[in-house]
């Protein structure tokens, strides 16, 4: 692959995250308060809807880590990003719970398409290419896409438009971005996909418990990047941030990947996502402890400059783990990233409607960022184990080797 090509490769990253994470994920939350007054939602429907994205985000981990994905993944990366778009502008339509939450499902589902064959398309073939640096341009597209839904959507509202008009507008913005990526992805013929699988490893490979680690992280952020700007909403003294908070989010995840995984490369990319775990659960804690312009602007800052962070780290040791399945790994990763965020907003709508705030969901999930950041160093421990027997069988038979050959010698 050409550096231009590499360069091009990730801006379609870039862009098929923009799409389908940045917007037609996200774009929830910001528009959730306006549907909240126009519609008389109660926190449990809210939570309820977001669910049901989470769950067709773990349907679609599970189909999208199958063979028939796995032989057309860029026919796949595409259609996923045309239902992504087109679920998110007829968001506009239904007025009820149900059908809002089989187009959210919908969406949930494509989601995890474009996440799993686009990391499969991007991530593999950079590292292939020698260009693995510029994954952070894949993933920065999560950010970027959270940023000019959160501009566009304060925009309208400030315009006067109502929440219809916000989803059309979010949904066509994803149809502009969705041919981009599709005119910087090449096909797949045109670069090998997959590299060529690598001995087996002494002992447990680490793959499980890195998932369990990740399907925790999905619910320790989620409660807090769902719910944020309606917390924002219902409290008076910070009422005034919220055309903004989520503006600083998406700010804040941009450059989020570059940091992190250079954090990965100077100490192990599961020790980085322990060291990212805690600072998210700091700031997953601090939405809910510290109600300040200043707290909800450091929780913004903190849970934006972690997030994609923690998926790319994420991603990255899915690769380290994988044993020369990296496809499969992802799959695996995403489905326990899916499970942790279908529980989440259920979770925290029940208990808000219970107990009038997000305060006790909040620390339960910071609690899980805590329990993630554990069975990260655990799994990268493994790892370390693992190493040094590998090292230990070779140094043992490399000197029997020899004395072997020495005997021979003295024979002939």
């Amino acid at each position: 692959m050409q550096r231009d090509r590499s360069v091009a490769l990730a801006f379609g990253g870039l862009a098929a995250m923009t799409a389908a994470l940045g917007i037609g994920r996200f774009v929830y939350t910001p528009i959730l308060p306006a549907m909240l007054g126009a519609l008389g939602w109660s926190k449990s429907d809210a939570g309820l809807i977001a669910s049901a994205n989470f769950l067709g985000y773990f349907v679609g981990a599970l189909l999208a880590g199958l063979p028939f994905v796995m032989r057309r993944p860029r026919f796949w990366l595409l259609t996923a990003l045309a239902i992504s778009a087109v679920s998110t502008g007829a968001m506009a339509v239904p007025s009820d719970i149900a059908s809002f939450a089989g187009l959210r499902f919908t969406g949930g589902i494509a989601s995890a398409f474009v996440i799993v064959c686009a990391s499969t398309l991007v991530l593999e073939r950079l590292s292939l290419s020698g260009r693995a640096s510029l994954s952070a341009i894949h993933f920065a597209g999560v950010g970027f896409g959270i940023m000019i839904s959160a501009v566009t959507v304060s925009a309208m509202l400030a315009s006067g438009a109502g929440w219809r008009s916000l989803w059309i507008g979010s949904g066509s913005i994803s149809i502009v971005v969705t041919v981009v990526a599709a005119m910087l992805i090449p096909a797949a013929s045109d670069v090998a996909v997959s590299s060529k699988p690598v001995a087996s490893r002494t002992g447990p490979s680490g793959i499980g418990m890195m998932a369990v680690a990740y399907g925790l992280f999905g619910f320790g952020y989620v409660i807090t990047t769902t719910f944020l700007v309606a917390i924002v909403r219902l409290t008076e003294e910070v009422r005034v941030l919220e055309p903004w908070v989520w503006i600083l989010f998406g700010l804040a995840a941009i450059p989020s990947v570059t940091i992190w995984t250079r954090l990965g490369e100077r100490i192990g990319a599961m020790n980085a996502f322990a060291v990212a775990c805690i600072v998210e659960a700091v700031g997953v804690a601090a939405s809910v402890e510290w109600v300040t312009i200043t707290g909800v602007c450091f929780s913004a800052l903190l849970l934006g400059g972690t997030f994609m962070g923690l998926t790319a780290l994420g991603f990255i040791a899915a690769r380290i783990l994988s044993a020369g399945n990296p496809h499969q790994a992802f799959g695996r990763m995403t489905a326990s990233f899916g499970i942790g965020q279908m529980v989440g907003p259920t979770l925290a709508g029940f208990l808000s409607e219970q107990l009038g705030d997000f305060r006790l969901a909040s620390l339960i999930a910071a609690g899980a960022l805590v329990a993630a950041a554990a069975l990260s160093i655990r799994t990268s421990r493994v790892m370390a184990t693992n190493a040094s027997a590998e090292s230990a069988i070779q140094a043992f038979t490399a000197p029997r080797t020899a004395l072997d050959r020495g005997g021979r010698t003295a024979r002939r």
